[in-house]
């Protein structure tokens, strides 16, 4: 009998709200890919949602975590701590309630924190920007 396996809970396309769709759109300006919001609420972690993405080098990665740091500080909110910006293969913004990783691919494939993290819930990304209602 083969192994059956497990799938991840998805959310359908949902509209995010505040700080994380100001983060969300920030990324999507900087053409950030494979865009991923993972709910982490109902699991034993240290913050409510993790925001990964990812630029195609270590340029699109600074532009994305400054366009993201931008975006929310010109909404009152500083990140507590950011970590791996001078290397740039991995930027971490962390903003208490959520945390903001943006990776180069390789990076992010070989940390693998989609996996990592598998009981959480996806919510899906697309493309458009949120609206600027959200």
């Amino acid at each position: 009998m083969a192994k059956t396996e497990k799938k991840r809970p998805t959310t359908p396309k949902k509209k995010l709200t505040g700080e994380i769709a100001k983060a969300v759109k920030a990324a999507l300006d900087k053409k950030a890919m494979d865009v991923v919001v993972l709910d982490l609420r109902h699991t034993p972690a240290f913050t409510d949602f993790f925001l990964l993405c990812s630029g195609q080098n270590t340029r699109q990665v600074h532009a994305i975590a400054d366009a993201v740091e931008d975006a929310l500080r010109a909404a009152k909110v500083k990140p507590n701590h950011v970590e791996g910006y001078d290397k740039g293969e991995w930027v971490l913004l962390d903003f208490f309630s959520f945390i903001v990783h943006v990776f180069t691919p390789q990076t992010r494939d070989f940390y693998s924190l989609e996996r990592l993290w598998g009981d959480a819930k996806r919510i899906e990304i697309s493309d458009e920007p949120p609206s600027k209602h959200a």
